[in-house]
């Protein structure tokens, strides 16, 4: 989990206590270490977030506080619109629903003013080429990579030929024309990246694979790196 994500999270959990919530609550609520909990604490504290209580007594979030209002400046609102229109275009049917419909939204929610950045942005997706057809729910993958549940794959290789492993999704990975999984492989023992339109077949299982999701991406991003910079 990302640190803005846990900041929003930590909001989340006071606003819904009713009384005080300590820091190890907290930090075994995000499945962070305590130093890290205290040092978002004080993240929130010094972006004037109405957090009272302190460490070994708890933290109470005063009545009433709510997240500031959506304000986007024109170049951020046309940078998720273009964004949000690439996903349409290249998503499986149930992201790209949510593209357009979060487009609707953002329209809905920003001052009249700007909303000619959304009806006749400066800016568009074209698409050349739609996603190619894949076997399998594109949001059962995503709701398996956000809740850490191994996958059984049965894989086509450039040459036709299928192999049935057990994998750890970390990411879906968005190339043009194409998606990739990438995962931990277990059969490998090392990170490997599955075209989506070459998985035949795709069970999720009721089984959560160990190891922090964020460390095992550190892990990929730093061999992508290592990869990219070798002669």
């Amino acid at each position: 989990m990302r640190r803005t994500e846990r900041l929003f999270q930590i909001i989340q959990v006071l606003r819904a206590a009713r009384g005080p919530v300590t820091g190890r609550e907290l930090a075994d609520e995000l499945e962070v270490s305590l130093r890290t909990l205290y040092r978002d604490m004080a993240e929130l504290i010094a972006q004037r977030v109405p957090i009272t209580g302190e460490a070994g007594m708890g933290y109470v979030l005063d009545e009433g506080y709510d997240m500031p209002p959506l304000m986007l400046k024109a170049d951020e609102l046309e940078a998720a619109v273009l964004g949000a229109g690439l996903v349409a275009g290249q998503a499986d049917p149930t992201l790209a629903r949510a593209a357009r419909d979060l487009v609707v939204k953002l329209t809905e929610a920003i001052p009249e003013e700007l909303r000619p950045v959304v009806l006749d942005a400066s800016s568009r997706a074209i698409v050349a080429k739609g996603p190619k057809a894949e076997r399998f729910d594109g949001a059962r993958l995503r709701v398996a990579i956000r809740e850490r549940f191994k996958l059984r794959v049965v894989y086509r290789d450039g040459g036709g030929r299928e192999s049935s492993r057990v994998i750890w999704p970390l990411l879906i990975a968005y190339f043009v024309g194409d998606r990739f999984i990438v995962a931990w492989c277990e059969t490998r023992q090392d990170y490997r990246h599955f075209r989506t339109d070459r998985v035949a077949a795709l069970d999720v299982l009721n089984e959560v694979y160990s190891g922090r999701r964020a460390e095992l991406i550190k892990g990929w991003e730093e061999l992508m790196a290592k990869r990219k910079g070798a002669p």
